[in-house]
């Protein structure tokens, strides 16, 4: 593989992130498959009103994958089988959340110490969806059990078609670096397509997994944060990345209502400003901005000027 061939760079699934305006935005900068934030399973079959708000999506984000979290098989099903009627072009299912309150119930990572229940929910889900059914698993629970390769051989085995591995175990949480071997290791052991994810954050890192591992596609988090342009195909300038974050800023305040829009634009204005001069004083500052107007200008005037936040008028 050359530095010249095409990546498949996917964007993975965030909680309070890959909302409909991030998701957006990483389609212009060149992401291919985009997923959703998770999705509580439950709530979405009780129509919950804020579930309803993580599921909107738009046409323009297609193809568009919608991540279920959950543990119970028929529950899980149910909502599969609406969020296909609602135009998800792929299921995909949250195997590798690490947040305590989710495995607590057994959702998330949890499922991996559960290999039985894991395969009566593929099966279940299997059943009742025609779009292409996949799942996003970690190395395993912890270190005494890593068993991504099991899951992954179950998951073949009742016609999941194709899934994405983060190769730190749930005890690791993201700590150390992500171990790739794994990844490879489950590229070897089955036949469906398999995602690499962990520790990307650059074009040059996204190849080096695909040489090391084998994966036929890359998905991209925590290196997206701050960095959208990471999709793009060719290098970015300074006005290049100013523009994208414009366009982000403007998504946002399209997409989300006021009070949403104003978190997510202080948010993601503090992840755009992190290595920049000054960005750790201005950060503190965006935060206690009392508009969203006022962050912009306060971030602005970082952006162009380098100057001293504390020294910059709201």
């Amino acid at each position: 593989m050359t530095d010249a061939a095409p990546l498949d760079l996917r964007l993975a699934p965030m909680a309070g992130v890959t909302n409909v305006s991030f998701r957006l935005l990483a389609r212009e900068c060149g992401a291919g498959l985009l997923t959703s934030e998770e999705i509580d399973a439950r709530a979405l079959v009780e129509d919950n009103a804020h579930t309803r708000e993580i599921a909107r999506h738009l046409p323009e984000e297609r193809p568009l994958a919608m991540q279920l979290l959950g543990a119970d098989p028929d529950v899980l099903a149910e909502a599969a089988r609406r969020l296909e009627a609602a135009g998800a072009d792929a299921i995909d299912l949250n195997m590798g959340c690490p947040v305590a309150k989710i495995v607590a119930k057994g959702q998330g990572a949890a499922l991996m110490r559960d290999p039985w229940r894991a395969a009566m929910i593929f099966r279940a889900m299997r059943k009742v969806v025609t779009v292409p059914l996949t799942i996003k698993i970690r190395g395993g629970w912890d270190e005494r059990a890593p068993n991504a390769v099991e899951i992954a051989r179950i998951a073949e085995d009742e016609g999941v078609d194709a899934l994405t591995v983060h190769p730190r175990t749930r005890s690791q949480q993201f700590s150390g670096r992500a171990p790739w071997d794994v990844i490879g290791d489950v590229v070897a052991a089955v036949g469906i397509p398999v995602t690499g994810n962990g520790d990307v954050r650059s074009r040059a890192d996204a190849l080096a997994m695909q040489r090391a591992t084998g994966c036929a596609a890359v998905m991209i988090g925590r290196g997206a944060l701050g960095a959208p342009w990471i999709f793009c195909a060719t290098p970015t300038t300074e006005d290049d990345r100013a523009r994208i974050i414009r366009r982000h800023c403007v998504l946002i305040q399209e997409h989300l209502s006021e009070r949403a829009a104003f978190l997510q634009l202080k948010k993601h204005l503090a992840w755009y400003s992190s290595g920049r001069p000054f960005g750790a004083h201005l950060r503190p500052a965006l935060f206690a901005a009392p508009s969203a107007e006022a962050a912009q200008s306060l971030f602005w005037h970082h952006w162009h000027e380098g100057a001293d936040p504390s020294m910059v008028k709201s």
